[in-house]
């Protein structure tokens, strides 16, 4: 049995597809850098700057790092306003209340702090989680370790010990590099083909397989 379970947010626990793709399009637009819905979809939880600062070389356009900073704050803005937006996923909650009781929750997600807050917030889930970091908290986003290094120190687990939920191939491989299990879902921009590639300890279509991911979580390992 896993002591606790590390959750992702973007495409794992919520639908934010739009509302992430629309606020980066938004002030990449403003300065005239053009990049498809597909390479920020594909981009979608290593981070709000890392993810801008892609799509700027990939448009041979300089940047320094106070730029990323104010594209960063501009994006925040735009997502916060499309919140209402944003869906839980089918069955997201009903896995949560199953888990309440048996073993402790951290959310370890790549948007912004004050994102993340308004979402938690107005979608009620707030409550089933112990421990929130948001890219706020991190100076290395996914796919390295530390999002979800910095959730086991404040759940005080042991890393062997705790298990995470994720959608992207970037969360799965930093889930290993932490020496943790990892359950994937293709429900986000990675199919289960390429999710499979990564080597997760088990993969479901959905987090509706509530059976199958509890039964996971807490047989003995």
């Amino acid at each position: 049995m896993f002591d606790s379970v590390i959750f992702d947010w973007d495409g794992t626990l919520a639908d934010t597809t739009f509302a992430v793709v629309t606020s980066f399009q938004t002030v990449l637009k403003e300065i005239g850098c053009n990049v498809t819905d597909d390479f920020l979809e594909r981009r979608i939880g290593i981070g709000t700057k890392r993810t801008l600062a892609e799509a700027l070389r990939a448009k041979n356009t300089p940047f320094t790092d106070e730029e990323i900073d104010e594209l960063t704050k501009k994006k925040t803005k735009v997502q916060v306003r499309l919140t209402h937006t944003v869906s839980l996923f089918e069955g997201a909650v009903s896995l949560l209340e199953s888990l309440e009781s048996k073993t402790e929750a951290a959310l370890a997600g790549m948007s912004n702090r004050e994102v993340i807050d308004k979402l938690l917030d107005e979608k009620g889930i707030r409550k089933y989680f112990n421990v929130v970091v948001t890219a706020d908290e991190v100076i290395q986003p996914k796919p390295d370790p530390e999002a979800f290094l910095k959730c086991a120190i404040y759940l005080k687990c042991l890393l062997e010990k705790c298990i995470v939920v994720e959608d992207s191939i970037f969360g799965v491989q930093a889930a290993k590099q932490a020496g943790m299990r990892c359950i994937a879902i293709p429900t986000g921009a990675y199919s289960k083909e390429e999710l499979e590639s990564e080597n997760p300890d088990l993969i479901v279509n959905s987090i509706k397989e509530r059976a199958t991911i509890l039964d996971f979580v807490l047989k003995p390992h």
